[in-house]
């Protein structure tokens, strides 16, 4: 009982009991104070020196852009590349400036009357025409050759020397299944006038001995000779 008694009263005790301020640390302290407004007007505080100003060069500062120069052994690498890059850049402005002007483009006026004519006369255009007339050359014409013989057979002189239209049989033919027959091997030639060639070459027309005109006209897979006799009478 007197245990509980004492406890309260210790408290109330402790609560009276003046605390001293902490005065070494925060914001509002004295001496922060009196910091801060020395730091504001330029002045040190005991303790705390100020940083010494940084001493500011008295040499001109260089143009924008200019590098600092270089002394020794990187004052000639320096030189080496700076001399490089001028005679690089002349180069370049020597190429730019060669260069021809780019056509524009612009419609010809050669049909408009009054810009032809204030640029040529009738005399100008007199001797322009003489000159033409005097690089003028006649080429007289020469003897057609004459075809030499190959050997190979001219599908063109049998076009011309037959008459007989596409499909009418002239020659008689036989066999079994000779349209299919046909079919294949005209397969085996590019184009009906090479066929034509092989044919007459192997005893044609009379004779059919590939197989390739079943039907006798003398005209090989097909192989029409109308275009030839219509150049010839044209």
């Amino acid at each position: 009982m007197r245990v509980l008694l004492l406890v309260p009263a210790l408290a109330l005790a402790a609560a009276c009991t003046d605390v001293a301020p902490l005065t070494s640390t925060g914001f509002n302290t004295p001496e922060y104070q009196a910091q801060r407004e020395a730091q504001l007007a330029g002045q040190g505080v005991a303790g705390n020196p100020l940083l010494a100003p940084v001493e500011v060069s008295q040499q001109p500062l260089g143009a924008p852009g200019t590098a600092p120069v270089a002394t020794g052994e990187n004052a000639d690498i320096a030189n080496q590349a700076a001399a490089a890059l001028a005679s690089t850049s002349g180069q370049n402005s020597a190429a730019v400036t060669a260069v021809p002007v780019a056509n524009t483009g612009a419609i010809s006026d050669e049909q408009d009357f009054a810009a032809v004519s204030e640029r040529r006369s009738i005399e100008s255009d007199a001797a322009r025409i003489e000159q033409n007339r005097q690089t003028y050359e006649l080429v007289a014409p020469t003897a057609v050759p004459e075809r030499t013989a190959s050997g190979q057979t001219n599908i063109v002189q049998y076009a011309l020397s037959t008459s007989n239209p596409v499909g009418v049989q002239l020659y008689s033919r036989s066999g079994f299944n000779l349209q299919a027959k046909a079919q294949r091997n005209c397969a085996q030639f590019p184009s009906p006038d090479q066929a034509q060639i092989e044919f007459l070459s192997n005893g044609g027309p009379q004779r059919d001995r590939k197989g390739l005109d079943p039907d006798g006209d003398g005209y090989a897979c097909g192989w029409d000779p109308s275009p030839f006799r219509s150049a010839v009478s044209n």
